[in-house]
């Protein structure tokens, strides 16, 4: 019988070490088919199953860290709102990406038009900063004058993706918070 190879790319050794020891830390030595599930986890992947689907195809899918989803979104309100603002740089670029999901593409707005629009999406009210970083982070453009602001097209990775998704779930669940919604990627 041939056997598939699968490939697993570790970004971090030691996180995947300590996720890997967390799963056997009840000290019986697990079958065959616990020790795939158990590496494809510590992986950053659902199981062995999630891992076997995202070799097939040219472009393999990304693992979504778990940990990073739940570190965004914990700065978001039930209704979808950012509530305040991280001060670890990783988990604030998945909350920009959850924002900038919901600026509509191809629209031109003045800088008043773009902080209310911001003011809709965040419970702590601070547009400035928030226009700043995306624009630092090469997901929102604006002229020298500050006249016109646009939104950049970008590819959030799987991570991101996963944070928009809950975040536009949450906006939507909620009929008091105005809906906007991105088509880009399926997301």
């Amino acid at each position: 019988m041939t056997r598939e190879t699968i490939s697993l790319t570790l970004p971090d050794v030691s996180a995947f070490a300590r996720v890997l020891k967390s799963e056997f830390d009840g000290g019986a030595i697990p079958g065959h088919q616990s020790l795939l599930n158990a590496i494809a986890r510590a992986g950053g992947y659902r199981n062995f199953q999630h891992l076997k689907a995202t070799q097939t195809g040219t472009d393999p899918v990304e693992p979504v860290e778990g940990r990073a989803v739940s570190r965004a979104l914990a700065r978001f309100t039930p209704e979808g709102l950012l509530e305040s603002w991280s001060t670890k740089r990783k988990v604030r670029q998945h909350c920009l990406w959850a924002l900038w999901a919901q600026v509509p593409p191809r629209t031109v707005f003045t800088e008043k038009m773009i902080s209310e629009l911001f003011d809709g999406m965040t419970a702590f009210r601070d547009p400035a900063q928030i226009r700043r970083s995306l624009i630092e982070d090469g997901l929102l453009e604006r002229n020298r004058d500050g006249s016109r602001y646009v939104r950049l097209e970008a590819k959030p990775d799987a991570t991101a993706q996963a944070v928009i998704r809950e975040v536009l779930r949450r906006r939507s669940a909620n009929p008091s918070v105005p809906e906007r919604t991105s088509s880009l990627y399926g997301l």
